[in-house]
Order: structure tokens, then sequence, then C-alpha cells
């Protein structure tokens, strides 16, 4: 006989999931139950529930996600509202260590977006390429925008980016659901977090249109480093801060010509 709510909801608790009541609810709508068992047991040795489960809630979304890949937080929703806020008409948009691809698909589903969205890590594009044709977007296996097409030079209105921007000093400090199962190339920004985040800014203004906009979350701490290098790009730069969820985005524009 399948463990009921209650047994789950305790094995989870033991194995200090904070929130084990609500966790046992979704296991037991999304699993078979010859399957109940073993999902249990993959949450109570680690493994993140958007895992074990297959998807991730964002911006009211389901994204499939698969081992090895990194789970979108509900924090990066403010990046991806910004940028719809910014959307002047239908957008192209282009979508940096795209991971799941979620950033880019939930865009397509406030604006009329043509997306194309690069990640690094092989099982990240697998992922993102189950999501993102959903949506009709493209979806590039490489470094940056080292796989792009050059016809896409110079047409890009928004850029978004979720880079790793933990120091990597932090890593051994994060809950080990996250420094365990996802890669550490999609957390480890570097001595100070912002290793990607000024190779993202560098190679932006090749790809954004006149008055195309970046986008990159990161952290409060390192918003004035993060403007400065988004300056020195060549982009006018703020600061997008929403207290409540905890969510800090820097927002560079590239001038009118």
């Amino acid at each position: 006989m399948p463990p009921t709510h209650a047994e789950i909801t305790a094995t989870l608790r033991a194995a200090g999931c904070v929130f084990a009541e609500d966790e046992a609810t979704l296991l037991l709508a999304e699993a078979a139950p010859a399957d109940l068992e073993r999902m249990v047991a993959r949450r109570v040795a680690g493994e993140p529930l958007e895992v074990v489960v297959g998807w991730a809630e964002f911006c009211g979304l389901r994204i499939a996600i698969d081992p090895g890949v990194f789970v979108p937080r509900r924090r990066t929703e403010l990046l991806v509202r910004e940028a719809a806020r910014l959307a002047d008409g239908p957008a192209v948009v282009l979508d940096l260590c795209c991971g799941s691809g979620a950033l880019g698909v939930a865009l397509a589903h406030l604006v009329p977006v043509e997306l194309y969205a690069v990640d690094v890590e092989p099982a990240a594009v697998r992922c993102a390429r189950r999501n993102v044709a959903a949506v009709g977007g493209q979806v590039f296996e490489g470094d940056l925008d080292e796989p792009l097409p050059e016809s896409l030079r110079g047409r890009v209105d928004l850029l978004v980016a979720n880079v790793p921007y933990v120091p990597s000093t932090e890593i051994a400090r994060m809950p080990p659901e996250a420094r365990e199962h996802e890669p550490r190339v999609t957390l480890d920004g570097g001595a100070d977090g912002l290793d990607v985040l000024r190779r993202v800014a560098a190679v932006a203004p090749r790809w954004l249109a006149p008055g195309g906009h970046l986008l990159v979350e990161t952290s409060e701490e390192q918003a004035v480093a993060a403007v400065a290098a988004f300056v020195a790009a060549g982009l006018a730069a703020r600061v997008v801060v929403d207290d409540e969820a905890g969510a800090t985005v820097v927002v560079g524009t590239r001038p009118d010509e």
C-alpha cells in the first residue's frame, strides 16, 4: 500500500524539508502509485522537488526540469516582468545562460516574441529545447553568444540572462539541493560573483538593437559593481528591486543611434 499523506509528510519533515506538508501533497498528485515511494526517497536524498516531479512553477507556468538542470527561482520573475514592461510590440528576445529556458518561455506568454536561447550545458540545452519548442523558439549549445547566427547581430530588443552570481567561496554555504544537484557552472560567478555578468555585458552591445535592453539578475550587494560593468560596456544602467521577493535586476540600455 502506498504511503499516506501523513506518512510522507513525517518522512519529509524528518529529512529537513521545511514545506513538508505541501511537498507531500504535490508528490501524491504527481506520482503514479508505483513510483511514489521512489520519488519520496529521491526527495529525502536531497534532490530538488522540481527535479523529482519533473517541473517547476515559474510565472504561473509549468516549466519542464530535468536532472542536472538549474531550477528557476521565483525571485527571477521580477526580471521577466520588467522585460515584458519594456517590450514595445513584438520583440526579438535572446536568453543567455538559459538553463531550462524558463525566462524566454515566460516572456513569450506575456508579449509576442521571436525567441533565441543559449546554454553551455548539454543537459540544459536538451531541457530548454522541450520548453522552448512550445513557443516556437530556437535553442543553441555553446558558450554565451558563440553559437549565435550573425543574422541576429544588432536585432535583439531584449537580452535576458540569469547568470551565475554566487561568489566561489560562498558555494559551500548554499543548500545541499543546489550545490549537490545543480551544475556548479550555473551557480559559481567567480571571486566576486560577477565574472559571467561582465562577459554578458561586454558582448551585449553587438547583439542589441539600438534602444534594446539587457536585463541580468544579481544580488543587492553586487548591484553597484554590476552597474559599473554595464556602463563600461557602453550601456545606460539602472537597478530594479523587489524587496518582498528579495530580487535585484540590473537593466542596461543600448543608446539609440
